[in-house]
């Protein structure tokens, strides 16, 4: 009966602290739920109160500070990696088409691969790793200097200030900067394609041009802008609640990164399931 006694009080001891780690879950989501909503929410009254800060995080993300600023900021990163992950696409796709007889077929895959997956999905990444993790440590290291309690005191409103602020400076710095990462990619291609494997140029604009789709590209812009939306919102998220000092701004930057990692293929998958999930068939000719 002891032995009975001890297993029974362990089990319910089990089944007691996963019902505390539920409940602490259930709260963080529905914390995160609610900032989610009230940072989009601010972003009018950013719009509205705070123009010119909204221009400096812009051109902050556009072009860095400090060191980062040297090579080119989120620019320079962001077009490096398209740049290299087109190549990519272009050496993998002629080699595994060449085993089959179709080479020729290179252009088909850069335009189709390039602006489907490969394009938002690096340029979702170089954000995470640039824009998303600078601002996680920009906002947490002014929580724990008490920076936004001080903006409070002053009666100025926090979320719209620094979160509002940086979402809306996202959504007008992703358009250019993933214009120069489609545009990277496209030529990466055709440069290794072209002049480094020796396909001949007609051949390869040929087929580019003839399955490289204005909906898709449009489509693939829509992505990258809710990508940088997700990006924003989650390191700002994690950014402004930092706590435990310089430390615990360097995990809230790791568990930022972590999160808007997941949360880019995430967006990837489900709007790729959407927008070509129920296309069958693709038609080779033309």
């Amino acid at each position: 009966m002891s032995v009975l006694g001890v297993a029974t009080g362990r089990t319910a001891h089990a089944v007691r602290r996963a019902g505390r780690g539920l409940s602490r879950a259930v709260d963080t989501l529905g914390r995160q739920v609610i900032f989610l909503i009230g940072a989009l929410l601010s972003t009018g009254r950013a719009a509205r109160h705070h123009p010119r800060e909204t221009l400096r995080v812009v051109s902050e993300i556009g072009l860095g500070t400090g060191v980062l600023a040297m090579v080119g900021g989120s620019v320079a990163i962001m077009g490096f990696l398209t740049l290299f992950a087109g190549a990519t696409v272009a050496v993998q796709g002629f080699t595994s088409l060449g085993n089959i007889g179709v080479e020729a077929l290179t252009g088909f895959l850069a335009a189709y691969v390039n602006v489907r997956v490969v394009a938002p999905v690096t340029a979702g990444v170089g954000l995470a790793a640039t824009i998303g993790a600078g601002t996680t440590a920009q906002l947490g290291a002014m929580r724990i200097s008490e920076e936004i309690d001080a903006l409070e005191v002053m009666a100025i409103k926090s979320v719209p200030y620094l979160v509002g602020t940086r979402i809306l400076a996202g959504l007008v710095a992703v358009v250019p900067l993933y214009s120069l990462s489609v545009l990277a990619s496209f030529l990466a291609s055709r440069i290794a394609t072209v002049t480094i494997l020796g396909q001949s140029p007609g051949v390869y604009d040929h087929y580019f041009a003839t399955f490289l789709r204005p909906t898709d590209v449009l489509w693939s812009f829509v992505q990258a802008i809710t990508m940088a939306v997700v990006v924003m919102t989650v390191h700002s998220y994690y950014g402004y609640t930092a706590t435990g000092g310089p430390s615990g701004v360097g995990v809230a930057t790791g568990r930022a990164v972590r999160m808007s990692l997941i949360a880019v293929v995430t967006v990837t998958l489900l709007i790729s399931l959407v927008l070509y999930g129920s296309s069958r068939q693709l038609h080779l000719a033309g």
